[in-house]
């Protein structure tokens, strides 16, 4: 995509707390409050915004979340203002983080979150809602220390935690409120990569290259995004029709362009390219 044209989607689908940048297939979601990007109820407006432009974009493929500067990906929500609204307004936002957690979860591209610094409690939640996690090696801690505020993970922590890691583990990481380093978080199966850089801007360049790597030509984006699907679906649903789903995804990619160019290429001996149809 021309840079003109990134340009003009990032002023239409961005805001001031969440920014918005689209090229080459890949849009970029930056949360933007800086020191900590903690989320208020118009971030996550604004988050919401943004999922749904790169949704409906059909030239983006794969969506990448991360944080402004170098010292955090997100620290959750903000605490004064949780302090400073009612309980029901609290109950609220936090339905309305969920969905819109849930949204980016279920959007059929691929999500990475780039854990550019500290992400935790809210941040790792949001982190936890990506599909693959990628950090920049001491950058930073994560975990959920919601327990020493007297609360729990209220963004879809307790329920995407225990799914990653099992629940004797869960439960001993959000009542300890433990942080730890983004190499822990990989032995534990939260990171999927450790990238060593310099620099935030290096880290990104590194995360930009790999979210390339799941757009056309080198994959067939439709597929990358079914698969998402039929997993983050399938998985809350019974196994038959967890199976059913995935057939019905199936029998959708057999009649797209870039299943015919995959058997064509795999008959040729060659290496296909994909167009994302």
């Amino acid at each position: 995509m021309a840079e003109a044209e990134a340009k003009v989607q990032e002023t239409e689908a961005g805001g001031k707390l969440v920014r918005y940048a689209a090229e080459g297939g890949v849009a970029v979601l930056t949360l933007n409050d800086p020191p900590a990007n903690t989320y208020s109820y118009e971030m996550m407006g604004e988050l919401d915004r943004a999922i749904l432009a790169a949704r409906m974009d059909e030239s983006v493929q794969t969506i990448v979340i991360t944080g402004s500067g170098e010292k955090f990906f997100c620290a959750g929500a903000n605490i004064a203002m949780l302090q400073s609204v009612t309980p029901t307004f609290k109950y609220y936002f936090c339905l309305h983080a969920n969905e819109t957690l849930s949204r980016l979860e279920q959007t059929p591209k691929l999500v990475i979150a780039a854990i550019n610094g500290h992400c935790v409690g809210g941040g790792l939640e949001v982190a936890m809602a990506a599909d693959i996690r990628v950090a920049r090696k001491g950058a930073g801690k994560m975990g959920l220390p919601e327990v020493s505020l007297g609360v729990l993970p209220g963004t879809g922590g307790t329920q995407r935690l225990v799914r990653m890691v099992g629940k004797s583990r869960a439960i001993e990481l959000m009542t300890t409120g433990e942080l730890f380093d983004f190499e822990r978080g990989a032995e534990l199966g939260l990171v999927n990569r450790v990238y060593e850089a310099e620099t935030g801007e290096a880290f990104m360049r590194q995360v930009l290259e790999y979210a390339a790597r799941f757009t056309t030509p080198h994959k067939a984006a439709h597929a990358v995004g079914r698969i998402k699907r039929a997993v983050q679906t399938g998985a809350e649903i019974p196994f038959e029709s967890a199976l059913a789903l995935e057939r019905e995804l199936q029998q959708q990619l057999f009649q797209s362009e870039d299943a015919r160019e995959g058997l064509d290429a795999y008959t040729a001996k060659r290496k296909p390219q994909f167009k994302g149809r």
